[in-house]
């Protein structure tokens, strides 16, 4: 709940008059009689000329009907607020929908102080008013260096300074009064700061020296200690102003808190904690928040100095400006400050909380994303925010729920904003600072350049932040909000809970403002003001307001109703009001208000009367009102009977409580217009009577089915409401809604069962059947009535009562069904199939005689009954799995299951009778489980438990159908022959006759398998049978049946292959051979055929003629597959025998182009391809033997030189790209190499410095004795070891070498308490690059003899490889050598287009990159 605004602020208090009602200002209080002698500036302010009314605003609003939505929300805020050509502002007609919040702000001229800030512009040259601050009074800086204090009744207390001290110190651009209201600080463009005595106006300090001269005050801000305050300027420095005084003098101590130098602060805000919170723990710190042009900064100014928290932002735009904000808000039950601030659209809330050790713990919250750049941000109270867009509107939002509450336009209030004070250090400005330091003398080079280029930036930018700042135009306190404008002071406060609801009701929005209403009682409402905490006292007030609107919104409506003969208008009128005075009547839980007072007002007009009673339907069908009074029942009733509103009529019975009803006249009623429902509902709960409805419907569809005539639609809707009706009421279930009492479920299950074997009716005939009503029933729909039956059956479980009742209507339907001609076959099928399924329940107690069994078994068989047949199939396999006709004889069954097609029935027959191959027959034939034929063969054939005759009578069956089953799947066939039948394969495929069927089998049988399955031996026959087989029906898959397979003879292949046609499966197998001028024949024989063919069509084709489009294609995929086979075998021939190879494909190209049109389409398509051969034959051909073989060529070789310009330069082209490759990538390579073995070496000759003088084992000097010999150890790690000491610890590893290598023995321990990360190289490696043997002993002539050993050794492990890696990478890059192999890192598109065809990713990679091909003109 929102608070309300304290107390003791300005506009709450109790000696605030008039602020807040415009209309008791009186005008002619400014009424001063003229004196002669010269008029003070107070008198001047408060002074009216005489003959003139007082002085107000031109548009001045008028607050007696003034509201949020006056204002204009949808123009654009003037681009100068300060234009005083700016039109006046227009009133905008009252908006038809209110926001679902209503008005929340309200919005008020203060008229007094906008008047007397005019006038004093005007009359005394006082300035333009240029800040303002707010607490228990108002103050008001203007242009000239004067402040106003203005007093509750907006009344002038003071004017401080005068014009005197404007010209000096400038215009006033900041000003804070402390929380007692006892001190103002004044602020001045030019930098100094002024305190006064706000009790009697007396000037307290000037203050010079707080900061540097020449920037203007942009901030200043009391803290709650009132001897301290904060001062921002514009150049970005932020410093605290400490208050003494000692022995009567009055001085100040300045502090710097922040230099500009580092980031210019454009926003200071100091926490002040309210009255009620002032012992809060926070508040022992003073915290401060910072807002540069780039990150927020809090920082405690108690007991000492400290950084509490940065938080930088994300990237904006330079001009937005940073907002602070602190208020204390209850989180979880703690009230806690939190810091809301922004820059740009973005809002980020900071919660700030002193932790149990002493420290600041900040949490941060829930962002707010808005669509527009904010320049001013204010909290108005613990949950509600107001903020000001660039576009000069006005944005309340609930924090919690990031709601925009509403939208207001400011543009009327011509905001003040503070430009010029940020441009006060323009880069002007600095530039001429500088030279006037140079010409008095002051040299100017201490002045770093970067310090100055970043003033010089960050003034910049602070200059464009200034463009939108309006700091010191907005100021907030106690709930309430004030905005300076040019010529005007405007306020702004939340309206209360009331208020609200009277302005939407002033406007007429009466269905909005009980919407606003009814969120104020269920507390969902958002800046509520003025309601009571206590939900129990919150909903009774809101109760009684708006009960008081429902009265008001009908009075109205009835006010609006129109003449007679005008009823469309009054109907839609009344369509509008009485749904919502009947929602909020049933929300309220008021039936006396709906009922009594708003009813009887609303039946005074037909159509309201006729609208609310229509209204009430879809109120009682949803059990929201249950009961009416009698005056509206009987209302109700007429109402639906005679407008024929019988449907709905009987919807409001049946859920309106019998209690309230005139049982005699809804029965009279139901009964004449057949509401059936509506009888039964009032028969049941009015009397306990659940008979009596059945037999009024059982009279009315009986005459229609018992004379055999077609029913109507009416009959079938009455006889599927009694089926219904009779199932509800023996399971136990209420019709047509609800449950039956616990107590009487028992009894009217009984009734029923009574009623219904019932020999006669009571009003029988000497012509009536017996059983009358199962009769009726079964004509009626006899599947339904036996589906009520068997659920009804379901719930007989040791009732021996209700078992009985079981029985007889067994014995009933038997006796009325059974050899009686009313009833056809599919009916007494159906019972049939009713008894068989009730026989095969675990617990069944019904008896039927052999003889009626024995006519159920001949009709559950019956082959010429197609109806139901899977039903009649099931049914009989569940009396035979409970043995329900073991009694009959199984062989007579198993010929009525044949004859009708049950097959499912006769694989039970057959697998107790072990006739396992018989039911391979029932699979095949059944052809719903045909393909689970195959799991059953395997199965059997694999599960022990069957003999071996069984089985091997189940393979005979198998082999004997392997036809059909290859039909069925040829790979679960294969699966099932390799498992089972692998010594019969030859014999399967003998029986195979038709060859696409053998292929498919063969192609599944011998395709090579994955997993554990077992596999067949290696057949040459079968695998060259298949080969036979793909070469007629899938020649295309020739060639990768023969790269997978190997279990065939190489000669048949061929000569198969050969017989076929199929060239390019016979080159592959020849090249496999090892003949491969053989197998180059036939494929070059190939790509000859296809340019002959391909020549042929394009002198009788058009050139983009689908036929010439796939003759080309074919012909560069000929080309390919001969390229490709080239590449293959090249490597393994001398030149002459590549000669061979390569020229042939050229002389193929070359003379087809002669039989080719030319310039045409298909002409330049030979020509790339004779480039593209040129390319690729260039890596195994000498360049001079290919323009020979050119030039030789008859095409080429008569004729000009400029038919061969293009090949030729096309080759010189490629050979000078692939010469000017090779030599950069050795230029590269030698340079990476000299590199690497410079660094390699300088790091292995490198110094070694140990850390210390003992060795790390035995912890002893390393000369333990001075005249031994002994051997030190140093390592790169600075560890120093005997080489004994390491011998005993094993760090010494064999080598075949001379040099022992050694590892440290305290880096590489597995003792180490600390080890880095692995796959990190540690700066510290185990084992040194340079392992050093030092001989110790003393530089004398004694040690001299000893000759000294220093070995030194270049090993990298892996560890140090990766550390090189490492720093290679950091100090120099990733080596240039790297940008060549990108090419072949790429998709498999890319490589397949850079190497030539046929050659494998997996070769030598080497370019064969070429520019693109000219062509002729």
């Amino acid at each position: 709940m929102a608070e309300s605004p304290d107390p003791n602020s300005l506009f709450s208090s109790s000696s605030q008059l008039h602020l807040m009602e415009e209309e008791a200002i009186d005008d002619k209080e400014f009424d001063i009689p003229q004196v002669d002698t010269p008029p003070t500036l107070e008198s001047i302010l408060s002074q009216v000329e005489e003959g003139e009314e007082a002085f107000i605003l031109e548009d001045t609003i008028n607050t007696d009907n003034m509201d949020a939505h006056s204002y204009d929300t949808s123009s654009l805020a003037s681009s100068d607020s300060g234009d005083p050509a700016h039109p006046k502002r227009r009133k905008r007609a009252q908006d038809a929908s209110a926001a679902a919040s209503g008005s929340v702000l309200r919005l008020n001229l203060l008229k007094g102080i906008s008047a007397q800030i005019v006038a004093a512009a005007d009359k005394v040259d006082a300035g333009l008013p240029t800040a303002v601050t707010m607490n228990s009074v108002i103050a008001v800086g203007t242009s000239h260096g004067l402040a106003f204090v203005f007093d509750t009744n907006q009344a002038l207390r003071l004017c401080l300074g005068s014009k005197a001290t404007g010209a000096e110190f400038g215009a006033v651009s900041a000003l804070s009064i402390n929380h007692n209201c006892s001190r103002l600080l004044c602020g001045f463009a030019k930098g100094q700061i002024t305190m006064w005595d706000l009790a009697n106006g007396k000037l307290l300090r000037t203050i010079t020296d707080a900061h540097p001269p020449g920037t203007a005050i942009l901030h200043i801000k009391f803290t709650d200690d009132p001897t301290l305050a904060v001062c921002n300027d514009s150049g970005g420095s932020v410093f605290e102003l400490a208050f003494r005084r000692l022995m009567g003098m009055r001085s100040c101590d300045s502090r710097c808190l922040f230099s500009g130098s580092k980031g210019e602060v454009c926003c200071i805000e100091p926490l002040c904690s309210p009255p009620d919170y002032r012992e809060h723990p926070i508040t022992q710190y003073s915290l401060l928040a910072m807002a540069s042009l780039t990150k927020i900064l809090v920082i405690g100014l108690k007991p000492t100095l400290n950084v509490w928290m940065t938080f930088p932002y994300n990237k904006s735009d330079p001009s937005n400006v940073p907002q602070l904000a602190w208020h204390f808000v209850s989180v979880q039950k703690m009230v806690n400050p939190i810091l809301a601030f922004c820059k740009g659209d973005t809002v980020h809330f900071l919660l700030v909380k002193k932790e149990e050790m002493g420290t600041i713990h900040v949490i941060k919250q829930r962002q707010l994303h808005l669509s527009c750049d904010i320049i001013s941000l204010n909290w108005i109270n613990s949950r509600t925010l107001v903020l000001v867009d660039s576009q000069e509107k006005l944005h309340v939002v609930d924090r919690p729920t990031q709601e925009v509450l509403e939208t207001l336009d400011l543009e009327q209030v011509q905001l003040v904003y503070n430009s010029r004070h940020f441009k006060s250090l323009a880069p002007e400005e600095m530039f001429n600072k500088l030279l006037r330091d140079e010409k008095n003398g002051m040299s100017a080079a201490y002045i770093p350049i970067m310090l100055f280029t970043e003033d010089l930036f960050g003034s910049v930018f602070q200059a464009l932040v200034g463009e939108k700042a309006c700091y010191q135009s907005v100021s907030s306190y106690a709930g309430q909000i004030l905005c300076l404008g040019t010529k005007s002071a405007h306020i702004m406060t939340l309206r209360n809970w009331n208020e609200r609801i009277d302005l939407l009701l002033k406007q007429e929005h009466f269905v909005e403002a009980l919407g606003l209403a009814w969120s104020f009682h269920e507390g969902t409402a958002k800046a509520v003001v003025g309601l009571h905490g206590d939900p129990a006292k919150r909903k009774a007030v809101v109760s009684d307001k708006m009960v008081e609107m429902l009265l008001q919104f009908l009075e109205h409506a009835l006010k609006k109703c129109p003449e007679q003969g005008k009823t469309q208008s009054s109907e839609q009128n009344f369509q509008e009001v009485v749904p919502v005075l009947l929602e909020y009547s049933l929300l309220l839980h008021r039936l006396d208000l709906l009922f009594d007072e708003l009813y009887p007002r609303l039946a005074v007009s037909p159509v309201a009367k006729a609208i609310f009673l229509e209204s009430l339907e879809s109120h009682i069908v949803s059990t929201r009102l249950d009961h009416l009074p009698t005056p509206v029942i009987k209302d109700l009733l007429s109402h639906y009977h005679n407008n024929g509103m019988m449907d709905s009529l009987e919807r409001c019975i049946v859920h309106l409580d019998v209690t309230s009803l005139d049982i005699q006249q809804v029965v009279q009623v139901c009964w004449t217009n057949r509401l059936y429902d509506a009888v039964i509902y009032i028969y049941n709960r009015g009397m306990n009577d659940f008979i009596t409805p059945m037999e009024k419907l059982f009279a009315a569809i009986e005459p229609a089915v018992k004379g055999g005539r077609s029913l109507t639609d009416e009959d079938v809707v009455m006889g599927n409401k009694l089926l219904v009706y009779i199932s509800c009421c023996l399971a136990g279930r209420a019709y047509p809604l609800g449950d039956i009492p616990a107590d009487l479920v028992v009894q009217v299950k009984n009734q029923v069962f009574d009623f219904l074997i019932r020999l006669h009716s009571n009003d029988s005939s000497e012509e009536e059947d017996v059983f009358p009503f199962i009769r009726t029933l079964l004509h009626f729909d006899t599947r339904e009535f036996l589906n009520v039956l068997s659920m009804t059956f379901e719930d007989f479980k040791n009732d021996k009562q209700a078992l009985e009742y079981q029985q007889r209507i067994v014995d009933i339907l038997l006796q009325v069904m059974v050899d009686n001609q009313d009833f056809t076959p599919s009916q007494v099928g159906g019972l049939f199939t009713f008894l068989a399924r009730q026989l095969v329940k675990p617990d069944n107690t019904l008896f039927v005689n052999r003889k009626l069994f024995d006519q159920v078994l001949e009709f559950l068989c019956c082959p010429d009954n197609e109806c139901r047949q899977a039903e009649r199939q099931q049914v009989l396999l569940d009396l035979l799995q409970v043995e329900g006709v073991v009694q009959f004889n199984e062989d007579r069954l198993l010929v009525l299951a044949e004859k009708a097609q049950f097959y499912q029935i006769c694989e039970f027959l057959f697998e107790k009778k072990h006739l396992y191959d018989r039911i391979i027959d029932c699979y095949l034939k059944d052809p719903v489980r045909q393909c689970e034929i195959f799991s059953y063969i395997h199965n059997l054939l694999s599960m022990p438990g069957y003999s071996s005759e069984e089985k091997q009578r189940v393979r005979s069956k198998v082999l004997q159908h392997v036809p059909e089953l290859v039909s069925l799947d040829p790979t679960k066939s294969a699966d099932l022959v390799s498992c089972h039948f692998s010594d019969s394969v030859s014999s399967i495929v003998s029986e195979l006759q038709d060859q696409q069927l053998l292929f498919s089998f063969l192609r599944c049988l011998l395709e090579p398998r994955e997993g554990p399955g077992p596999a067949l031996c290696p057949d040459q026959d079968l695998h060259e049978l298949l080969l036979d087989l793909m070469c007629q029906f899938d020649p295309q898959q020739l060639l990768a049946f023969l790269q997978t397979s190997q279990h065939y003879r190489l000669e048949e292949a061929i000569l198969i292959t050969e017989k076929h046609g199929c060239i390019e499966a016979r080159a592959s197998l020849l090249e496999k051979k090892g003949d491969v001028h053989g197998a180059f024949a036939g494929l070059l024989q190939m790509l000859k055929d296809r340019l002959h063919r391909f020549a042929s069509e394009s002198l009788t084709e058009t050139s983009d003629s689908p036929e010439n489009c796939e003759s080309l294609r074919r012909v560069q995929e000929s080309l390919d597959v001969v390229l490709a086979f080239s590449h293959r075998n090249c490597s393994s021939l001398d030149q002459e025998q590549r000669k061979t190879l390569w020229f042939p494909i050229l002389d193929a190209l070359m003379a087809s182009q002669k039989e080719v049109k030319r310039p045409s389409t298909s002409f330049e398509g030979l020509k790339e391809m004779t480039l593209k051969v040129l390319n690729c034959m260039s890596s195994f051909i000498s360049l001079p033997a290919i323009i020979q073989q050119i030039l030789q060529d008859p095409v080429y070789g008569r004729g000009k030189l400029s038919e061969i310009q293009g090949l030729i330069l096309g080759m010189l082209d490629t050979f000078n790209y692939e010469q000017t490759l090779l030599e950069t990538t050795t230029n590269l390579l030698n340079y990476d190499l000299h590199w690497s073995l410079a660094h390699l070496r300088a790091a292995v000759t490198r110094g070694l410095h140990p850390l210390q003088d003992h060795c790390n084992i035995c912890l002893q000097h390393y000369k333990r004795r001075p005249d031994s010999g002994e051997e030190v150890v140093v390592f790169s790690c600075g560890h120093l070891y005997h080489r004994w000491c390491l011998q005993q610890k094993d760090c010494g590893s064999s080598s075949a070498s001379e040099l022992q290598q050694w590892r440290c023995y305290k880096c590489s321990s597995s003792h180490m308490l600390k080890r880095g990360p692995p796959g990190r190289p540690d700066r510290s490696r185990s084992t040194s690059l340079a392992q050093t043997h030092v001989a110790s002993g003393h530089h004398d002539a004694t040690a001299a003899t000893h000759k000294k050993k220093v070995l030194a050794a270049a090993m990298l492990d892996l560890q140090q490889e990766q550390s090189w890696d490492l720093t290679r990478c950091l100090f120099r890059g990733p080596s240039r050598l790297s940008i060549l192999a990108e090419p072949s890192l790429g998709d498999a598109s890319e490589k397949t287009a850079l190497h030539p065809p046929g050659q494998e990713a997996s070769e030598t990679f080497f370019l064969k990159l070429a520019p693109p091909p000219l062509f002729e003109d």
